[in-house]
């Protein structure tokens, strides 16, 4: 069942500039701006806001040569629970003082400052990043190492989050950016909801790599690999031996292993992994059972080991993750 969302609407406040990507500008008002049926929405309350300073209002220009009419100005991004900074000029140009200072401040009362792709970049260059770690697009990882020495870039994840202040990689990883902020927000069967509309994975581990060589679809293209993929989720609790794997998909087990790369972007142990683990995290969110429980029922065996792999990929364990998502020790 879905959960009812509090009275009080969390303020977003999304930033566009001209030349901004429709794609990229899209991204956040999908996840937090749309009505999704079957949902009591919106969540959110967003606004999509310019970065000049005494605009109220003003057309911006696109990069696909079409205009868009925005409607609200930097007060607007001032007062947010919630600021997204969707990318930036490909040229990486300083960003104007007026926005810095708005973010700067927004940071100051609490906001939650989110930074997709080089939106990243604004981000370090206001100084919310120092002495942090952080992610941006991958292409532009060398370039934001040598601006920005003072912070700790992983080129290789999906998103980086520290709670006030989040960086996702590019382009697609935005969505799964903005997923797992809806999902710590409200809960994942919320954020399931939202994503099946949206026809994406509900839930991808922001440790996940980015996938440099090639995009890679969220579902394997390769009817036998993509039933394998079914088989597996379908099986988490069971051993997986890579060699039964690649005989259920009647290929070689360094074909299958190959084939498997290229299409999920990961190793077999790891797409594993992440599915058990994104497993557990909806049981310990959703449910009252024993971590014990959880633990033989995603695959991992022992509470022991889960709380091992919990430790490792979260930096907390299994009671923590569900105090927080549930308010109280389960």
């Amino acid at each position: 069942m879905l959960t009812s969302p509090p009275d009080n609407k969390i303020n977003i406040a999304v930033l566009a500039f001209d030349g901004i990507s429709p794609f990229h500008l899209s991204v956040p008002c999908m996840v937090f701006g749309e009505h999704h049926g079957g949902l009591d929405m919106p969540l959110f309350d967003l606004k999509v806001c310019l970065a000049l300073p005494g605009r109220a209002q003003a057309e911006v220009r696109t990069s696909a040569g079409f205009g868009i009419h925005v409607r609200h100005g930097l007060p607007a991004l001032g007062k947010a629970d919630m600021v997204v900074i969707p990318s930036w000029h490909d040229d990486l140009r300083p960003a104007p003082p007026a926005l810095l200072q708005t973010l700067r401040q927004a940071h100051a009362r609490g906001a939650r400052i989110i930074g997709l792709c080089l939106g990243a970049f604004v981000l370090a260059e206001a100084g919310l990043l120092d002495k942090r770690s952080a992610t941006t697009h991958w292409a532009l990882s060398k370039a934001f190492t040598e601006r920005y020495p003072q912070i700790s870039l992983d080129p290789n994840v999906l998103y980086v989050d520290h709670g006030d202040v989040i960086t996702s990689a590019g382009t697609a990883a935005g969505i799964d950016c903005c997923l797992h902020v809806l999902r710590s927000t409200y809960g994942a069967d919320v954020a399931a909801h939202v994503a099946r509309r949206l026809v994406v994975a509900p839930h991808r581990q922001g440790g996940q790599a980015q996938y440099i060589e090639q995009p890679v679809p969220v579902l394997a293209t390769d009817d036998r690999l993509a039933k394998v993929l079914e088989w597996m989720l379908a099986h988490l609790a069971e051993p997986q031996q890579l060699d039964q794997l690649a005989q259920r998909a009647l290929m070689s087990r360094r074909s299958f292993t190959r084939h498997f790369q290229q299409q999920t972007g990961t190793t077999v142990g790891k797409w594993l992994l992440n599915q058990r683990l994104a497993l557990a995290q909806r049981q310990l969110e959703t449910s009252k059972r024993a971590i014990d429980d959880i633990a033989a029922d995603t695959g991992f065996g022992t509470g022991l080991l889960l709380r091992r792999y919990f430790a490792r990929e979260f930096g907390l364990s299994p009671s923590a993750y569900r105090h927080a998502f549930q308010g109280n020790e389960r």
